[in-house]
């Protein structure tokens, strides 16, 4: 849980979340904006105001049990140009914001390291940046995993609900309970599945983002 952290990392973690749970949810707005649907215009969602898009008890889960959500942006697939195919480019759009986010963050290290090392040599800069990075990679491969209500299922959910419509369908109503189930047994035993799958898939997301950028920054170095 997060109250168990030393507060000054508290103090840093909490700004980081915050913007990456609103560029995820913005993402997803913006998104359905772009393929025909203005539902979470008309709610304003397409901001990044915390306050539109943190959910309270959402908030209280993640300082206490370490998992929490913030308010889902509210998406009408029926106004959407193409909805079966659109809802999944919706889906789509929170993790890839998320994946984008972390590589900016490690962009920035990069560009920090070169031209103002003594920034980056500041403790709470890197760390709030090390932090910035790992969470945004943890919210995108959580929220891809193929499991309701994640953004995952409803990608995996509507890309086989046209070849296979009742496992969808039993993916939609199982799934929640699955994931609660799995959540719970990790709080329960103090054996985090969830972070068995994250971890290895995290280390290999961030090696490629580094080899990418040591090509980039190959001349400078």
């Amino acid at each position: 849980m997060l109250l168990r952290l030393d507060p000054q990392i508290l103090i840093i973690l909490i700004p980081a979340l915050v913007l990456s749970l609103c560029v995820h949810e913005y993402a997803h707005g913006i998104i359905a904006y772009y393929y025909g649907d203005d539902t979470a215009y008309k709610h304003g969602r397409l901001t990044l105001n915390p306050m539109k898009h943190l959910d309270p008890m959402g908030s209280l889960m993640l300082l206490f049990i370490g998992f929490g959500y913030a308010k889902p942006v509210p998406v009408n697939p029926f106004n959407l140009n193409n909805p079966r195919k659109d809802i999944i480019k919706v889906a789509a759009a929170g993790p890839i914001s998320n994946l984008i986010l972390s590589f900016l963050g490690l962009l920035i290290i990069y560009i920090l390291a070169l031209v103002l090392p003594s920034v980056l040599a500041n403790v709470n800069v890197r760390t709030f940046l090390e932090i910035f990075i790992q969470i945004n990679i943890f919210l995108a491969i959580f929220n891809l995993l193929p499991v309701y209500p994640l953004d995952g299922g409803q990608i995996f959910g509507n890309m086989i609900s046209k070849y296979n419509p009742n496992f969808s369908s039993q993916l939609r109503e199982y799934g929640p309970k699955v994931l609660l189930g799995v959540i719970l047994f990790g709080l329960i035993s103090g054996v985090s599945i969830i972070g068995f799958i994250l971890i290895p898939i995290s280390d290999f997301i961030r090696s490629i983002f580094e080899a990418i950028l040591n090509v980039i920054f190959y001349p400078f170095l």
